[in-house]
């Protein structure tokens, strides 16, 4: 890129080019811009829509973008050689945790209500279980398997709404169909019946419900106290190019990060993100998740949860390197890569925890003093229904996951990571 535009101070600023979704967790990028913090180091962002999440990939690819808000498995999907990318892409921060629902049409809602309605109301994992008595009773009758949503093959989205499938005994691969819906166009797939359910970022949850065509029956906090969703990807050639730049950016996204997780602020950012150029809905339906009161639609208790979506507090900006592995184990349980490789090396070069901190080194931030943490081993967290991931222990860990595509060799990958 390199394009040169006016600074604040009336010094030319180069332009940095990211592209992004309309979604809520876009707001990193877009406050970032909007109140100066860009400006403030010294660059001006210059943010580029896109509708899906394959365009992101082969833009960031080509050099039309030096950056992106880009889902977590992505850039280590880039790394292995999956999903077109050819070259290296990077994760240096991550942009937000959590985010994401789980939403049904009003069709399966009401048979997950006959199957088991105690499972339904409860939400959550609990409610994959309602899901699972409803595709039993489908085979039984002989009738079309379910259709489900997610935004993209290597996405959290697709992950989740796999892992809650499967821990209620559905096998995603053979018992229902999964499609690819960018996120845009999801909410109005469920309107005209070509899904019968999603997984989706906010706040295109809250538009199917709105719409009266939707009822959010799990939320991504619900199945995993402060998941992995979106980071910070770059190109690894223009960083390795402009390392002061890097660092500047994410001081700025991580100043508007901190912006956003001031609760008073979350308002005012849902009506920036309204905007058309940005998420381009009407603004109570982005304050919604943003400012943690969802209403579920259906017989659903409303949710109010200040974690719907997070963007700074509890370490959110770390690229943990744990998040990377069981984002990697993911992609092994589901056949999407056989080839055996070092899971810890891809971490390591992959979620760059060295370039987060030297940025972060004289803001006061906090980070942690290790790269990886256990998930659902502390008090109070959660982790898909009293699961536990050890990233020490990845490849045990998915060996004792009993649903899981059937050709990969999990022996081979153990002869790499002793």
């Amino acid at each position: 890129m390199g394009i040169m535009a006016k600074g604040m101070n009336g010094g030319e600023a180069q332009e940095v080019h990211a592209g992004f979704i309309p979604l809520a967790d876009c707001a990193p990028l877009v406050i970032a811009s909007e109140l100066g913090f860009d400006r403030a180091e010294g660059f001006k962002l210059v943010l580029h829509r896109e509708v899906s999440w394959a365009n992101i990939r082969d833009k960031l690819d080509v050099g039309s973008f030096d950056c992106a808000h880009m889902l977590a498995p992505m850039p280590i999907a880039a790394a292995l050689g999956l999903g077109r990318a050819a070259g290296s892409i990077i994760a240096p921060m991550a942009l937000s945790l959590n985010g994401n629902a789980i939403t049904v049409s009003l069709a399966l809602y009401d048979e997950m209500l006959r199957a088991d309605e105690r499972a339904t109301l409860a939400g959550g994992m609990r409610a994959a279980k309602a899901v699972a008595a409803a595709v039993r009773a489908r085979q039984e009758q002989g009738r079309e398997p379910l259709t489900f949503g997610m935004v993209y093959p290597f996405s959290c989205h697709n992950y989740d709404l796999r892992y809650w499938l499967a821990a209620a005994g559905v096998d995603p691969d053979n018992d229902v169909n999964l499609i690819v819906v960018p996120p845009p166009l999801i909410a109005d797939a469920l309107k005209a019946g070509r899904v019968d359910g999603f997984c989706v970022g906010q706040p295109w949850n809250t538009v199917a419900v709105t719409e009266g065509k939707g009822v959010i029956v799990a939320t991504k906090s619900e199945l995993w106290t402060l998941s992995p969703e979106k980071v910070l990807g770059v190109r690894e050639a223009w960083a390795d190019r402009n390392p002061a730049l890097v660092a500047g950016l994410i001081r700025a996204l991580v100043a508007a990060c901190r912006w956003l997780d001031e609760a008073d602020n979350r308002r005012e950012a849902a009506r920036i993100l309204a905007q058309p150029g940005y998420v381009g809905l009407a603004e109570e339906v982005i304050a919604r998740p943003l400012t943690g009161t969802l209403i579920c639609g259906g017989r659903q208790a409303d949710v109010v949860d200040p974690d719907l979506v997070v963007f700074h507090r509890g370490f959110a900006n770390f690229p943990w390197r744990s998040h990377a592995l069981w984002l990697m184990t993911q992609m092994i349980r589901w056949g999407q890569v056989r080839e055996p490789f070092d899971l810890k090396a891809l971490a390591e070069q992959v979620f760059r925890t060295d370039l987060y901190r030297g940025a972060v080194a004289a803001m006061g931030v906090a980070v942690p003093a290790v790269d990886s943490k256990r998930e659902g081993a502390d008090a109070g967290s959660v982790f898909f229904g009293g699961e536990m991931f050890d990233p020490g222990a990845a490849l045990v860990y998915l060996d004792r996951l009993v649903i899981r595509n059937a050709g990969t060799d999990l022996n081979a990958f153990s002869a790499l990571n002793p």
